[in-house]
């Protein structure tokens, strides 16, 4: 198991222990938000599956935008995509306090404000993680992560209590006030905070592509596939205790909003505990070890919430199931970081947000819609069999220990002079390979050709093929195209140390005299006068 920094260490980081204070009173606000709307859910209808939908409407945008809010963060200013997406939700939340103020609020029009909420939550967060990475080392990591998680968490013990009390003594219109304000130091921070920015080499990828590249990035990495399928069942069958407590507290404990805070609370409580274990027990167990003790511990709590009608054992339990909610989330997400270079980070995480939050979205409308039909404790017992099911899940594809992966670029590549004048978007282009390989090494050749192909089309390559020369079969050819010149260029400083080993090994294989010889060629039907003017100086090099 890897040696992992001590979780405390990354406040000594002044940018991160100042973004993270501002996040701890914006946490507030939007779990003292959530507590005033679902249980304001709950006397504007009787509806079970429309107190469920609160907890759908937040995380469905996630679903749906992420993937959209992970190009921006890849390709803009992280900073200032935060700052519009806590700006918007500023807005909203004002308009949220002042409709519920004047009575104007209904079950659908509630729903809309907190979908919209979930908007800029999906805007925000692919940037705000993928910048932890750039705040803090790769060796700090999985701490800021799990740092991240204590201080959402720390708010989780205390803001649904205080929402609770705040909804009590002063109405749900309070409670949306409170999110309002909670807004402000955060938008402070991001202010203050200059990154340093490295100079841009190459033009922002285009929409259209960017948000292809990260569809194709996840699609041939196994190991984020994995990660993105657990992350999934656990969001639809874990989130039940989210979605349900505020059912469970009303039908089995005979609470009220304060004994739904304070539950809530305890939840928080054991995330807390979570976050300050996840060092220790990352370097003690395996990923996928840790995964199935998260998957347990929610079955433990889902056992207990549906048999006892005792506040008291219904807090324990809570207490567990926080704690493994934050070890199992944590651990997705920093594998997830772990296991990705960092030009795609913002897409890849993107995804497994997708992944886990449309995950909890869709497992918000079933159990509530199992809740209403069948009864709350069939729904408990339900969401009990789905854990199970991803427990199993593990035995067949179990989670990566991706942590000696070394994800940094490689800068081998110089682009090479030309004779042709071109322009960045001039193409498309063909790219070819010549190997020369002994006839023994032919088995090995074609094992890790294989592998070279899923990097290439990974990073961008289309129309990837290799080729043998009849007359002499020693000779192979690797054949692929990309759109533009500059895709080109970008294909090859998408390249991370992680990738070397295989071409290495490649080109160790290649017996000719000569280094591997790279013809790049522009595909032509016709040309006009005025384009492809070739150059009186130059030469061709090898990429």
């Amino acid at each position: 198991m890897p040696n992992s920094v001590p979780t405390l260490v990354v406040f000594r980081n002044r940018t991160f222990r100042m973004l993270w204070i501002a996040t701890l009173a914006s946490n507030f606000g939007g779990l003292v938000q959530s507590v005033g709307a679902a249980w304001m859910m709950t006397t504007l209808t009787s509806s079970q599956s429309m107190v469920a939908l609160v907890q759908s409407s937040v995380t469905l945008p996630i679903m749906i935008f992420s993937l959209t809010a992970g190009v921006f963060a890849d390709n803009y200013d992280r900073r200032k995509i935060m700052l519009w997406a806590q700006g918007f939700m500023c807005v909203v939340s004002i308009m949220l306090a002042f409709l519920a103020y004047e009575g104007l609020l209904t079950p659908w029009l509630l729903l809309s404000f907190t979908f919209l909420i979930g908007c800029g939550t999906a805007l925000h967060t692919p940037s705000w993680q993928a910048s932890v990475g750039d705040i803090v080392s790769r060796e700090e990591l999985p701490a800021a992560v799990s740092v991240n998680s204590m201080g959402f968490n720390m708010m989780r013990s205390v803001g649904p209590a205080a929402g609770g009390a705040i909804v009590a003594l002063a109405g749900a219109a309070a409670a949306f006030a409170v999110n309002a304000f909670s807004y402000i130091a955060i938008i402070a921070a991001l202010f203050s905070w200059q990154p340093q920015r490295p100079p841009r080499k190459l033009p922002r990828e285009p929409f259209g592509s960017a948000f292809a590249a990260g569809l194709r990035y996840v699609a041939l990495s196994p190991n984020l596939i994995r990660i993105i399928l657990r992350g999934c069942i656990f969001g639809v069958s874990a989130v039940a205790v989210l979605a349900l407590l505020p059912l469970v507290v009303r039908d089995h404990l005979a609470g009220n909003a304060f004994t739904y805070g304070v539950l809530l609370g305890c939840f928080g409580f054991g995330a807390v505990g979570g976050a300050l274990a996840n060092s220790r027990l990352r370097e003690r167990f395996h990923n996928e070890v840790i995964t199935q003790l998260g998957f347990a511990g929610f079955i433990i709590t889902f056992l207990v919430l549906a048999l006892s009608s005792s506040a008291l054992f219904s807090g324990i339990s809570l207490l567990l199931a926080g704690f493994c909610w934050v070890i199992s989330l944590s651990l997705f997400n920093v594998t997830m970081q772990l296991s990705t270079p960092r030009w795609v980070v913002g897409r890849v995480l993107a995804l497994y947000q997708t992944g886990t939050f449309g995950g909890m979205a869709a497992g918000s409308w079933i159990w509530g819609a199992i809740s209403e039909n069948a009864g709350l404790n069939v729904a408990l017992f339900i969401a009990c069999g789905a854990l199970f099911v991803g427990i199993l899940v593990g035995f067949v594809a179990p989670l990566p220990d991706s942590h000696e992966l070394n994800l940094d670029p490689l800068n081998r590549f110089t682009e090479p002079p030309l004779q042709l004048d071109i322009t960045p978007r001039s193409g498309p282009i063909m790219i070819m390979v010549d190997y020369e390989i002994d006839q023994a090494d032919v088995p090995r050749f074609l094992e890790l050709m294989s592998q070279r192909r899923r990097v290439r089309v990974r990073d961008g390559a289309q129309q990837w093929s290799l080729l043998r020369d009849l007359e002499n079969p020693d000779l192979w050819t690797e054949s692929y195209h990309v759109p533009t010149w500059v895709e080109y260029i970008r294909h090859n400083e998408r390249r991370t140390h992680a990738d070397a080993g295989v071409f290495d090994q490649i080109r160790a294989l290649h017996k000719g005299p000569l280094p591997l010889r790279v013809h790049r060629m522009i595909e032509r039907q016709t040309v006009s006068p005025r384009d492809d003017i070739p150059r009186r100086q130059g030469g061709s090099g090898e990429g």
